[in-house]
């Protein structure tokens, strides 16, 4: 298991190291996050590759990551589009200094990014590395059950979101209806639904520790890079986001409250 999870941190280290070079010569960070849902293809397909024997379970996550990793970055490749750096990596270069940040952001964002990339992923590690049977059982349908609801919640939140933006007259406005009728944030929700998809496929072969990898996704979504971040700025841009915040669910789907 370590060889295979070696390669995948190889693989990873090359694809970061290009794309940093690239990201130097347009002098724009935000190629990074488009390669997020590429990375876990990348690491899975070299799990997938240096399985000896292939199994429907194989085939199954394989499948599921593609779809996934590949709807991600389409969706983020398109949304940024002639859009510039993010904010977030603008603030970086002038926090350090632009004759420093080219060479800083190499260590900070994609050496960091590499790394969450391979540890993330760890219960495909286990899905793949300890498969040797064809046989599926109530687990991976757990599993599978797990993605689909993922899936839809974060495709349909992203599509209604960028219908809502698209419009100008939803300006400085709050999205609170369709699948953010009920939750805040139904894109970050189903990608923590999806995780813990992989999560049991890990399970289903009762490799148990590479679950750490989801544990540190919903993590990073919920304290880190997701939620907190985004709740942290939008009710400065948005002051209706306090009302929306009374009367909907922070993660979880549910019925919105109802407020005098």
């Amino acid at each position: 298991m370590f060889q295979y999870f070696v390669s995948a941190c190889i693989a990873i280290l090359i694809c970061m190291t290009l794309l940093w070079v690239i990201s130097v010569l347009v002098k724009n960070v935000s190629i990074v996050d488009i390669f997020w849902g590429t990375g876990f293809i990348v690491v899975n397909s070299i799990y997938f590759y240096l399985t000896p024997e292939l199994f429907a379970r194989h085939i199954l996550v394989f499948v599921l990551v593609v779809l996934w990793g590949l709807r991600l970055s389409v969706y983020l490749g398109i949304r940024n589009y002639g859009k510039g750096e993010d904010f977030r990596y603008q603030e970086f270069r002038r926090k350090y200094g632009k004759h420093r940040y080219w060479w800083f952001s190499f260590f900070q964002v994609f050496l960091l990014q590499g790394a969450l990339i391979v540890i993330v992923a760890l219960p495909l590690l286990g899905a793949n590395f300890n498969t040797f049977t064809n046989k599926l059982n109530v687990l991976d349908y757990i599993g599978l059950l797990f993605w689909i609801i993922g899936f839809i919640f974060e495709t349909v939140g992203d599509y209604q979101l960028a219908m809502f933006k698209k419009n100008p007259d939803n300006i400085g406005k709050v999205l609170n209806h369709g699948l953010w009728k009920y939750t805040r944030h139904p894109n970050y929700f189903g990608d923590v639904m999806i995780w813990i998809g992989f999560a049991f496929f890990s399970l289903a072969t009762e490799c148990y520790w590479p679950i750490v990898g989801t544990l540190i996704m919903v993590i990073l979504i919920l304290k880190v890079s997701g939620v907190a971040l985004l709740e942290e700025t939008i009710t400065d841009r948005r002051p209706e986001y306090q009302d929306y915040i009374k009367k909907t669910s922070a993660f979880i789907p549910w019925f919105p409250k109802k407020t005098s």
